[in-house]
């Protein structure tokens, strides 16, 4: 296993790199948040399996992390569905795998998906992780684009939550913002100018096309989504993860509330658009090979 680029008293990182390659090479427990988005699926024959990893004691399991560490990849019942992209779930287990040792105990996962697969990555969370473990499934609702006309139009994404271990985790409702209430005068003054917490639907924007925020990446998650997560779920100093960052809103978002933040992405245009982003608050690595790094 290769030397990691990362350090826990280092300076925040942005990394071109296969996070199948990279992930394996942080330390186990090192983040105390992972938000991560990764490509949505969009419908092909593809197999799934419930799955969880454990700590193999005799160095003889099936997978190895951070300093030769071993564990056993426990494989249930085998599924079959009639969806797309054929090996959408074997692409994303490894990662989530990886994802539950990166956490540290009182850490917390939050994947973004959207309807066509959150049902099945719902399985697949409780397998790895435990049922115990589940969080919330947060609704971020908005109202853009095109509207059907044969069914009811699709205007939200699904975030699915877990902490490592639910006696232990972290969440800070005194440092999210706060939401005006529906119908005010029903609470108190002092209600009314406080608001109130967000409930696990979340109405808000998506990031306007003429805003100042705009970046240009296809898929830029809004700034304030992202940071209700970041204050909700780590402190100040924490290290947080994005090893699906696009934009790098994980890491904009983490700078401004004084967290520190890794962002992982193979995609050439997605680090430029971070360079531009990030400049000055984040050192670069560069971990892909010459002829793999994508074309412009």
């Amino acid at each position: 296993m290769t030397d990691t680029v990362w350090a826990p008293d280092g300076s925040n990182l942005v990394v071109h790199a296969d996070n199948a390659a990279f992930l394996p090479t942080l330390p186990d427990g090192a983040f105390t948040l992972i938000y991560v988005d990764p490509p949505f699926n969009t419908g092909r024959v593809q197999r799934r399996q419930e799955t969880r990893m454990v700590r193999n004691s005799d160095g003889e399991g099936d997978r190895f992390g951070f300093k030769g560490r071993s564990y056993d990849t426990i494989k249930g019942a085998l599924h079959s569905y009639d969806d797309a992209f054929s090996d959408y779930w074997s692409f994303l287990e490894p990662r989530l795998l990886e994802a539950w040792r990166l956490l540290s105990d009182d850490g917390t996962l939050y994947l973004h998906l959207d309807y066509r697969e959150v049902h099945y990555a719902k399985v697949m969370l409780d397998a790895i992780f435990g049922r115990e473990c589940f969080l919330n499934e947060i609704i971020w609702a908005y109202d853009y684009g095109a509207r059907a006309r044969n069914r009811w139009p699709t205007k939200h994404d699904n975030i699915l939550v877990y902490v490592k271990n639910p006696a232990k985790y972290h969440f800070d409702n005194d440092e999210v913002d706060r939401e005006p209430y529906m119908a005010p005068g029903l609470v108190t003054e002092a209600k009314r100018k406080k608001g109130k917490l967000p409930t696990d639907v979340w109405w808000h924007t998506i990031v306007s096309p003429t805003g100042k925020e705009k970046t240009g990446y296809p898929t830029q998650k809004p700034e304030g989504l992202v940071r209700r997560i970041v204050s909700a779920s780590s402190r100040p100093g924490d290290w947080c993860l994005d090893f699906f960052a696009g934009s790098g809103t994980l890491g904009a978002v983490a700078g401004k509330l004084g967290r520190r933040f890794v962002c992982v992405d193979q995609n050439a245009p997605a680090i430029e658009i971070m360079r531009t982003r990030l400049d000055g608050k984040a050192e670069f690595a560069e971990l892909l090979p010459v002829e793999q790094v994508p074309a412009d």
